[in-house]
Protein backbone atom coordinates (compact mmCIF):
# COMPACT_ATOMS: atom_id res chain seq x y z
CA UNK A 1 0.00 0.00 0.00
CA UNK A 2 3.00 2.00 1.17
CA UNK A 3 4.63 1.51 -2.49
CA UNK A 4 1.76 2.59 -4.53
CA UNK A 5 1.27 5.48 -2.19
CA UNK A 6 4.87 6.84 -3.11
CA UNK A 7 4.60 5.72 -6.52
CA UNK A 8 1.16 8.07 -7.00
CA UNK A 9 2.98 10.76 -5.28
CA UNK A 10 5.96 10.19 -7.47
CA UNK A 11 3.64 10.37 -10.86
CA UNK A 12 1.90 13.76 -8.98
CA UNK A 13 4.87 15.22 -8.48
CA UNK A 14 6.74 14.58 -12.04
CA UNK A 15 3.81 15.77 -13.32
CA UNK A 16 3.92 19.03 -11.73
CA UNK A 17 7.64 19.54 -12.22
CA UNK A 18 6.51 18.78 -16.29
CA UNK A 19 3.48 21.64 -16.28
CA UNK A 20 6.04 24.23 -14.36
CA UNK A 21 9.01 23.27 -17.24
CA UNK A 22 6.35 23.90 -19.94
CA UNK A 23 4.71 27.06 -18.48
CA UNK A 24 8.35 28.80 -18.48
CA UNK A 25 8.58 27.70 -21.93
CA UNK A 26 5.71 29.00 -22.99
CA UNK A 27 6.42 32.67 -21.17
CA UNK A 28 10.14 32.96 -22.65
CA UNK A 29 8.17 31.88 -26.53
CA UNK A 30 5.75 35.18 -25.00
CA UNK A 31 8.51 37.34 -23.53
CA UNK A 32 11.50 36.65 -25.42
CA UNK A 33 10.77 34.66 -29.05
CA UNK A 34 7.47 36.61 -29.67
CA UNK A 35 7.90 39.67 -27.68
CA UNK A 36 11.56 40.50 -29.45
CA UNK A 37 10.29 39.34 -32.71
CA UNK A 38 12.69 36.99 -33.20
CA UNK A 39 10.55 34.63 -34.78
CA UNK A 40 8.12 36.83 -37.23
CA UNK A 41 6.37 33.16 -37.50
CA UNK A 42 6.26 31.93 -33.85
CA UNK A 43 3.06 34.46 -32.26
CA UNK A 44 0.63 33.08 -34.71
CA UNK A 45 1.24 29.16 -33.25
CA UNK A 46 1.32 30.55 -29.68
CA UNK A 47 -2.02 31.85 -30.58
CA UNK A 48 -3.42 29.40 -31.97
CA UNK A 49 -2.12 26.58 -29.74
CA UNK A 50 -0.96 24.26 -32.41
CA UNK A 51 2.58 23.97 -30.34
CA UNK A 52 2.95 20.79 -28.75
CA UNK A 53 5.35 20.65 -26.06
CA UNK A 54 6.59 17.50 -24.61
CA UNK A 55 8.76 17.46 -21.59
CA UNK A 56 11.98 14.89 -21.79
CA UNK A 57 13.30 13.42 -18.59
CA UNK A 58 16.31 11.88 -20.52
CA UNK A 59 19.89 12.69 -19.98
CA UNK A 60 21.51 9.82 -22.45
CA UNK A 61 21.34 10.28 -25.94
CA UNK A 62 20.29 6.99 -27.30
CA UNK A 63 17.18 7.25 -25.49
CA UNK A 64 16.76 11.06 -25.94
CA UNK A 65 16.73 10.54 -29.93
CA UNK A 66 14.54 7.79 -29.46
CA UNK A 67 12.08 10.72 -28.32
CA UNK A 68 13.42 12.96 -31.13
CA UNK A 69 11.75 10.03 -33.76
CA UNK A 70 8.83 9.66 -31.98
CA UNK A 71 7.94 13.43 -31.78
CA UNK A 72 8.76 13.02 -35.22
CA UNK A 73 5.81 10.40 -35.55
CA UNK A 74 3.60 12.41 -33.35
CA UNK A 75 3.87 15.28 -35.73
CA UNK A 76 3.37 13.17 -38.63
CA UNK A 77 -0.15 11.47 -36.93
CA UNK A 78 -1.19 15.13 -35.90
CA UNK A 79 -2.17 17.75 -38.50
CA UNK A 80 -3.25 19.65 -36.18
CA UNK A 81 -0.35 20.66 -34.76
CA UNK A 82 2.22 22.74 -36.47
CA UNK A 83 5.30 22.03 -34.64
CA UNK A 84 7.15 20.28 -31.64
CA UNK A 85 9.43 21.61 -28.95
CA UNK A 86 10.98 18.52 -26.74
CA UNK A 87 12.88 20.15 -23.60
CA UNK A 88 15.43 18.61 -21.73
CA UNK A 89 14.67 19.67 -17.86
CA UNK A 90 17.18 17.19 -16.91
CA UNK A 91 19.57 16.57 -18.97
CA UNK A 92 21.71 17.93 -21.58
CA UNK A 93 22.72 21.02 -19.44
CA UNK A 94 26.45 20.59 -21.30
CA UNK A 95 26.48 23.12 -24.41
CA UNK A 96 28.94 20.76 -26.14
CA UNK A 97 27.11 17.72 -25.23
CA UNK A 98 23.57 19.23 -26.54
CA UNK A 99 25.58 19.76 -30.00
CA UNK A 100 26.43 16.31 -30.19
CA UNK A 101 22.85 14.56 -29.58
CA UNK A 102 21.58 17.56 -31.77
CA UNK A 103 24.44 16.35 -34.76
CA UNK A 104 23.14 12.74 -34.09
CA UNK A 105 19.49 13.81 -34.45
CA UNK A 106 19.91 15.75 -37.77
CA UNK A 107 21.30 12.29 -39.16
CA UNK A 108 19.08 10.08 -37.40
CA UNK A 109 16.07 12.55 -39.18
CA UNK A 110 17.85 11.50 -42.75
CA UNK A 111 18.29 7.43 -41.74
CA UNK A 112 14.75 7.53 -40.50
CA UNK A 113 13.18 9.01 -43.75
CA UNK A 114 12.13 12.53 -42.44
CA UNK A 115 14.55 14.38 -44.40
CA UNK A 116 13.09 17.33 -46.29
CA UNK A 117 9.95 16.80 -44.03
CA UNK A 118 10.92 17.77 -40.57
CA UNK A 119 13.64 20.26 -39.77
CA UNK A 120 15.19 20.62 -36.62
CA UNK A 121 15.95 24.04 -34.62
CA UNK A 122 18.12 24.59 -31.14
CA UNK A 123 17.89 27.00 -28.26
CA UNK A 124 20.14 26.20 -25.20
CA UNK A 125 20.78 28.31 -21.85
CA UNK A 126 24.58 28.77 -22.93
CA UNK A 127 23.80 28.74 -26.31
CA UNK A 128 26.78 30.43 -28.12
CA UNK A 129 27.23 31.06 -32.17
CA UNK A 130 30.49 30.03 -33.40
CA UNK A 131 33.18 32.28 -33.78
CA UNK A 132 31.49 34.71 -31.09
CA UNK A 133 32.47 35.75 -27.25
CA UNK A 134 30.30 33.86 -24.58
CA UNK A 135 28.76 36.73 -23.39
CA UNK A 136 27.94 38.63 -26.79
CA UNK A 137 23.95 39.34 -26.14
CA UNK A 138 23.18 37.73 -29.71
CA UNK A 139 23.40 34.52 -28.36
CA UNK A 140 20.10 35.17 -26.68
CA UNK A 141 18.22 34.99 -30.07
CA UNK A 142 18.52 31.20 -29.57
CA UNK A 143 19.65 31.17 -25.41
CA UNK A 144 16.23 29.41 -23.96
CA UNK A 145 15.58 28.46 -19.96
CA UNK A 146 15.99 24.78 -21.03
CA UNK A 147 17.31 22.91 -23.72
CA UNK A 148 15.48 22.75 -26.75
CA UNK A 149 15.29 20.92 -29.96
CA UNK A 150 12.27 22.17 -32.35
CA UNK A 151 10.51 20.36 -34.95
CA UNK A 152 9.64 22.09 -37.76
CA UNK A 153 7.76 20.83 -40.68
CA UNK A 154 9.72 21.83 -43.57
CA UNK A 155 6.54 22.48 -45.91
CA UNK A 156 5.55 25.36 -43.74
CA UNK A 157 8.36 26.87 -43.11
CA UNK A 158 8.86 27.10 -46.82
CA UNK A 159 5.95 28.11 -47.10
CA UNK A 160 5.71 30.97 -44.91
CA UNK A 161 9.48 31.92 -45.92
CA UNK A 162 8.02 32.43 -49.44
CA UNK A 163 5.85 34.88 -48.82
CA UNK A 164 7.50 36.74 -46.24
CA UNK A 165 9.67 39.51 -47.19
CA UNK A 166 13.35 39.51 -46.81
CA UNK A 167 13.31 36.31 -44.59
CA UNK A 168 17.33 36.25 -44.99
CA UNK A 169 17.37 39.81 -42.79
CA UNK A 170 15.68 37.78 -39.94
CA UNK A 171 18.95 36.87 -38.02
CA UNK A 172 20.87 39.58 -38.61
CA UNK A 173 17.94 41.69 -37.20
CA UNK A 174 17.59 39.82 -33.99
CA UNK A 175 21.19 39.82 -33.21
CA UNK A 176 20.74 43.79 -34.33
CA UNK A 177 17.79 43.53 -30.96
CA UNK A 178 19.81 41.10 -29.08
CA UNK A 179 22.69 43.71 -28.71
CA UNK A 180 20.78 46.84 -28.43
CA UNK A 181 18.88 45.19 -25.24
CA UNK A 182 22.36 43.84 -24.06
CA UNK A 183 23.06 40.58 -22.33
CA UNK A 184 22.02 41.88 -18.60
CA UNK A 185 18.49 42.12 -19.77
CA UNK A 186 17.89 38.74 -21.26
CA UNK A 187 20.06 37.58 -17.91
CA UNK A 188 17.13 38.91 -15.92
CA UNK A 189 14.07 38.00 -18.15
CA UNK A 190 15.33 34.16 -18.19
CA UNK A 191 16.11 34.20 -14.18
CA UNK A 192 12.78 35.79 -13.80
CA UNK A 193 11.00 33.15 -15.70
CA UNK A 194 12.93 30.39 -13.99
CA UNK A 195 12.36 32.24 -10.70
CA UNK A 196 15.82 32.37 -9.91
CA UNK A 197 17.17 35.36 -7.70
Amino acid sequence: MTTQKNTNQAIINQTIVNQTTINQTKQWLEEIIVGMNFCPFAKKELVSDTIHYYVSNQGQTKLALEEVIEQCRYLEQHDEIETSLIIFNKGFKNFDKYLELLDYANDLLADSGYEGIFQLASFHPDYCFEGEDIDDAANYTNRSPYPIIHILREESLERVLNVYKNPEEIPENNIEIAREKGSEFFRKVLARIQHKD
